[in-house]
């Protein structure tokens, strides 16, 4: 009952910060309920016994991530965004089609099966360690979608450079 408790508290914060992330018309305000919604999930991961994943959760998105936000966010010139101000009135509509959309993706998972259990029991990542568990599986079977995912970030960053390089110049 407790798990249960604990567990239904960190599923609601997250839901609430996440909207209030979104909602937000302060970029700065924004990037302060991140950092908040990013401890919730750290300590939901912790409630889960991944206390890794928990760790980077907070060194790198709390840490990392979150300042390059903030700096971002701080470097921009908002004060003209924010004077102009364009609110579309278009709530009915973005309702019904976020309604819409919770619907089917709560009709799609209750259809959901559950694929074969995989060799990982609690007993073997036990003996094992989460960190080198995760390590394996990353590094054998996960290699080339890890490898193509690390592509798709450098080639990110190089267009990132480009354009600020460009911005520069002009």
């Amino acid at each position: 009952m407790l798990q249960q408790l604990f567990f239904g508290y960190y599923a609601f914060m997250i839901i609430i910060l996440s909207l209030l992330v979104v909602t937000r018309g302060n970029p700065v305000h924004s990037v302060m309920w991140m950092l908040l919604l990013f401890f919730h999930i750290a300590g939901l991961y912790l409630f889960l016994n991944a206390e890794f994943i928990a760790a980077i959760q907070v060194i790198v998105y709390a840490g990392a991530i979150l300042v390059l936000f903030l700096f971002v966010v701080l470097l921009l010139n908002l004060r003209e965004e924010l004077s102009l101000r364009q609110i579309a009135g278009s709530w009915p509509a973005a309702f019904f089609i976020v309604a819409a959309l919770f619907i089917t993706v709560t009709a799609a998972l209750g259809a959901y099966v559950q694929g074969p259990v995989g060799s990982y029991s609690i007993e073997a990542i036990r003996s094992e360690t989460h960190t080198k568990a995760l390590g394996r599986l990353l590094y054998t079977e996960y290699l080339f979608p890890f490898e193509i995912a690390s592509l798709i970030l450098l080639v990110a960053v190089v267009g990132a450079v480009v354009l600020a390089k460009r911005k520069l110049r002009s």
